[in-house]
């Protein structure tokens, strides 16, 4: 206790109120909404076989199906309405390549977007030193925002697939005894997709979140003072001070003394005294002038 204590204590809670820290709690959560809904899905479906012969009818054909949708390994037993055992039928497709897809997308989101934030809110001297851990955060967040669109796409693009694959009414075209006209087949549960239309919407969200973060992500990397044209070129950068020493203005004024002041010469003992006054020789005769007399 004593050693979360002291990281509560050191942490910098307030960057998750800031724009930078709070998309990635956004993020952290939709990415648990995005992978769960799709890799905890388990549907069924429901038809019935009336045979001629009534005794070899089945009303309740159930088929299941769940994550990761390797239909071609769900099979189910249909009677044939011709006596003897049951047949087994298999679903057709393989979709689990764009579900895996798009769940793996999700849990490494949801890992690095609470690494981020841990960063953020402990080490954010060292994550803004030399700008970069924010340039690292930058690369990875527009690698995860495009890994998102093709993620979102192909998922959605195999769902379509599963609810194809999966339709009642197209499994039992599968059934040898419905393509007999004195047998009656029809479908009596439709499976549930609602669940796999949210992650599809939750997979595009998540893209606008990743999208969203990289402005962000981007005024710390220091790379727009590149952009903002703040560079001075070298023909209007002033001279170097050793410049003015070699020309005019370095030299030494010939109307200025020895002190740095103005001082006029009409006597040996003129200028200024020690207590800030003027002294007597601006009213005593110069030397040479008394001598000539």
């Amino acid at each position: 206790m004593d050693v979360v204590n002291q990281l509560v204590a050191q942490g910098q809670f307030t960057i998750i109120k800031q724009p930078l820290g709070f998309i990635k709690v956004l993020q952290w959560i939709f990415a648990i909404f995005a992978f769960s809904t799709c890799g905890s899905y388990s549907g069924m479906l429901k038809m019935s076989v009336q045979c001629k012969n009534r005794s070899e009818s089945d009303l309740g054909i159930e088929v299941e199906f769940e994550y990761p949708f390797r239909l071609h390994q769900v099979y189910f037993d249909a009677p044939t309405c011709k006596g003897g055992n049951p047949e087994r039928l298999f679903l057709v497709g393989d979709y689990s390549s764009s579900a895996e897809f798009f769940v793996t997308i999700g849990v490494f989101s949801f890992l690095y977007s609470m690494a981020a934030l841990s960063v953020y809110c402990f080490v954010l001297e060292k994550y803004r030193e030399n700008n970069k851990g924010a340039q690292i955060d930058f690369v990875v967040t527009a690698v995860f925002a495009f890994m998102w669109l093709v993620s979102s796409c192909a998922w959605a693009k195999g769902l379509s697939d599963v609810k194809t694959a999966t339709d009642p009414e197209r499994v039992i075209t599968l059934i040898s005894a419905c393509d007999e006209q004195e047998n009656q087949c029809r479908e009596v549960y439709d499976p549930k997709v609602s669940g796999l239309n949210t992650s599809v919407a939750f997979g595009f969200i998540n893209l606008i979140l990743w999208l969203g973060n990289l402005w962000f992500v981007f005024k710390e990397t220091g790379w727009m003072a590149a952009f903002s044209g703040t560079y001075v070129p070298s023909q209007e950068k002033q001279p170097a001070p050793d410049s003015f020493g070699q020309g005019g203005y370095g030299q030494q004024d010939p109307y200025a003394g020895s002190q740095g002041g103005y001082q006029p010469e009409y006597g040996q003992q003129g200028g200024y005294n020690e207590d800030g006054g003027y002294s007597q020789g601006y009213d005593q005769q110069p030397t040479s002038y008394s001598n000539q007399m």
